[in-house]
């Protein structure tokens, strides 16, 4: 996990700007999805703190359902339970955020209506669903006790998991809650998978939008999903020009990159969140 996402999770760090507007349009070459479609789930990663990440997001949106496959859209940002199911497709936008609980700052992750809000609309305007893929809060603390769920990984991944959250607390989380929020990152991951298997239908596809981590096949999301399950994943990096050394880059069938974000050092916004 990297530090980004521990802000948003740990730290309730709002996601950064909206700048769409200027966000460069991957899909405008109707070749960029050649090769990953179709599929019955597609798995789009995100840097949460990119606001062009989202922007790819509503162009996604907007592009399967135009080609009339896309079956619904599952958010990390919301909790499983949370749907826009049986809204009209010209719903506004205060009725599809009070039927997805999102509070005038944030929902239950503090994730910003005015960054996420045009991915959603996307959606309601093409009559498709939104659904809630995260963990509800209140199943929160019984994972971290759930041991039961390390067994979900293979000791390789689930150690991997157990590294990315130290290194992504920078250093700074007692080791005795190391196991125990592994479990909830396992728990979330198993909790995006279910909703996205139970949303499929024949000839259409799933769109599952979440940060890179969990799209991660390694000991993501697709963890979780039928070993017989088709699926493609795509990653989006805020970077130009870097080798694609990350794990979730190096395992993905597609990688969009996007311009750097301006530099910010995470762990001291970190500390600071943690002292108070």
């Amino acid at each position: 996990m990297n530090t980004r996402k521990v802000l948003m999770l740990l730290a309730c760090v709002a996601a950064l700007g909206s700048g769409c507007a200027s966000a460069p349009d991957p899909l405008a070459d109707a070749g960029r999805l050649d090769g990953l479609m179709p599929t019955p789930v597609l798995l789009l990663g995100e840097q949460h703190d990119a606001p062009e990440h989202q922007a790819l997001q509503r162009q996604t949106v907007e592009r399967l359902a135009q080609q009339g496959v896309l079956a619904a859209v599952v958010l990390e940002m919301l909790e499983q339970g949370r749907q826009t199911t049986g809204l009209p497709r010209d719903a506004d936008e205060a009725r599809v955020r009070q039927a997805l609980g999102w509070a005038d700052e944030a929902n239950s992750g503090h994730w910003r209506w005015a960054v996420y809000g045009p991915v959603v609309m996307a959606a309601v305007r093409a009559d498709v669903p939104v659904l809630g893929g995260n963990l509800p809060r209140e199943r929160m603390r019984p994972a971290m006790s759930d041991t039961t769920l390390d067994s979900t990984l293979d000791p390789a991944a689930l150690q991997q998991q157990r590294d990315a959250l130290r290194e992504g607390h920078c250093g700074l989380l007692p080791e005795a809650q190391v196991a125990p929020m592994a479990r909830i990152q396992i728990a979330r991951d198993r909790t995006m998978a279910d909703t996205a298997r139970g949303a499929q239908r024949a000839g259409a596809t799933v769109l599952l939008v979440a940060g890179n981590g969990h799209v991660r096949r390694d000991l993501g999301v697709p963890r979780h999903l039928p070993p017989d399950s088709p699926y493609r994943v795509i990653v989006s990096l805020a970077q130009t020009d870097q080798p694609l050394t990350t794990p979730e880059a190096q395992a993905a069938d597609r990688v969009w990159r996007t311009p750097p974000q301006p530099p910010r050092d995470h762990c001291a916004e970190l500390r600071q969140q943690m002292r108070r």
